[in-house]
Order: structure tokens, then sequence, then C-alpha cells
């Protein structure tokens, strides 16, 4: 592994680190709860339509576009059969935001039979999996365009050094971003400050691992490496639009106060994923 590699790696890891320990020394109250739901939900369904989607489609090629739908919807399925299995609601937010004596100066204005949310365990875990995959293959990524860059060097390739540094940058800034998601629906889901700290650990970590398969001979395996990429994105992008569409965002209809700041929150969470998604290489994947 290169100098340049092991640098931008370390320096990816910190910013996943970062961003995962930000939700917790951030008090959930009732308001920031609902605005953290609206964000991050607004966010996975522009990650699964702006990124994951075009990045599947790119791989599998206009030939077999008709896969990528099947494997959207092998995602979508899957998440949907296990928030029916482990997903339950809450009638109040005691334990990550205000105690329930202080609630009702919240909540004097909400649909009296909308339930108060809190994310399900399977919520976070799901969010984890897919952004995991995600940047397990951004690692590969940027350790072949650092590879291409030296062969380019030794006049063996067409990669330069700034199209390497737009895709470090592309990854460095949505990862913190990434981490707060996870870490934020893990809070709301009940996990423990232990296990946030494992599984966001675990995260920061799936960029060089993406980046240490790619230089222990991933690429030279027996498969289609860009069918596997693409139908993996794929799969990610149908759980992020079950759990964003069955999950998250269907609560914030249950709540009839602060509907232009609930809904500002899912017009910024949305248009920083597109925001994110037109600073990306085209080659980034």
């Amino acid at each position: 592994m290169s100098a340049a590699l092991a640098l931008y790696c370390s320096l990816i890891v910190a910013a996943s680190l970062i961003g995962g320990w930000l939700p917790s020394r951030i008090r959930l109250t009732h308001l920031r709860l609902q605005a953290v739901i609206s964000f991050v939900g607004g966010l996975m369904l522009g990650v699964a339509l702006f990124q994951m989607l075009p990045h599947a489609i790119a791989e599998f090629g206009a030939e077999r576009a008709h896969a990528v739908g099947l494997c959207v919807m092998a995602g979508l399925a899957t998440m949907f059969l296990l928030l029916r299995m482990f997903h339950f609601h809450h009638h109040d937010t005691t334990g990550v935001g205000e105690p329930p004596a202080h609630q009702h100066d919240h909540d004097h204005d909400c649909d009296s039979h909308g339930p108060h949310f809190v994310a399900s365990r399977m919520s976070g875990l799901g969010v984890f999996v897919g952004l995991a995959i995600h940047t397990l293959i951004d690692g590969i990524a940027l350790a072949a365009c650092l590879d291409a860059q030296a062969q380019s060097a030794g006049g063996r390739g067409t990669a330069s050094a700034a199209a390497c540094l737009g895709t470090f940058l592309a990854i460095l800034l949505h990862k913190p971003l990434d981490a707060v998601s996870i870490t934020s629906l893990m809070t709301l889901g009940g996990w423990s400050p232990r296990g946030r700290l494992l599984v966001n650990l675990a995260f920061s970590l799936m960029c060089p691992l993406g980046a240490a398969m790619y230089h222990v001979g991933a690429g030279s395996l027996p498969l289609d490496q860009r069918l596997i990429a693409g139908g993996t994105l794929a799969f990610a992008a149908g759980v992020f639009l079950c759990i964003s569409l069955s999950d998250l965002l269907p609560e914030i209809e249950f709540h009839a106060h602060n509907r232009l700041g609930l809904t500002t929150a899912l017009v910024l969470g949305v248009a920083l994923s597109y925001a994110i998604s037109l600073i990306e290489p085209a080659h980034l994947h």
C-alpha cells in the first residue's frame, strides 16, 4: 500500500470516527429527534437515487439494466421483511431525548393518534450494512485510482494526481455524514454507547479494508467484478429506499407541528446527497 493511499485512508477513518461521535455530544430533544429523522430520511433517499443507483447502472451496462431493478427489489423486499419481523414503535422518546414530563410541551399540537418514533434497531443496522458496502467499494476505487496514477507515472496509464485527489475528497466529504446517519439511528434505536462505538469503528475501517482487498488481489478473482459491485450497490439502494420510505419519513406525517422545519430538513438531506453526487469524479465507481 502506497504512502499516499495510507494517508488518504487514515484521514477518511478519522473523518468517519468524528462524524459518528457527534450524535453522542448532541442532546436529542423531541424536535431535534424529528429533524434528525427527516434529514437522514432525505439523505438516504438521495444517496440511493443519486449515487448508488447510477453507479449500479454504470457497472451493469444498459444491456443489463433490468438486473438493477431486480437487485433493488431484492434489497427492498429483504429490508421490508426484516423491519416487519423486528420493528416496533415506542410512544415516548425516553432515553434518547427529553423525559416524558417535558414531552407534552413539544407535543401539544401533534396528531393524538400518531406514535412518537424511536427508530428500530434494524434501521440502524440496515443503514450500516448499506453504507459499509458503499464505502468498501469506495476504498477499492481509491486504491485502483492511485494504482493507475502510479502506472501513469511509468508511462503505462492515464490517471492523474488531480483525479485521485478528487476521488479522495469526494469520499472524505461524505463519510462523516454517513457516520452521523448510522450512529444517530442507532441512538434512536436504543443501542448502547459501546455498541455504537464498535459499529462506528467498523464502518470507519471499511475504506481501508476495500483498499486492502484491491491490493491483495480482489481484481484478479475469476468473477465479473463490475457485476458484483453493481449488484451490491443496487441491493443497498433498495435497502435505503425501504428504510427511508417505510420506516423514517412516514413518521413525520404524524406531526402537525413544525412542518416547515421538518420539510426543510428533508429537503436539505436530499440536496446534500445530490451535491455530493455532483462532486464525485465520473470514474469513482
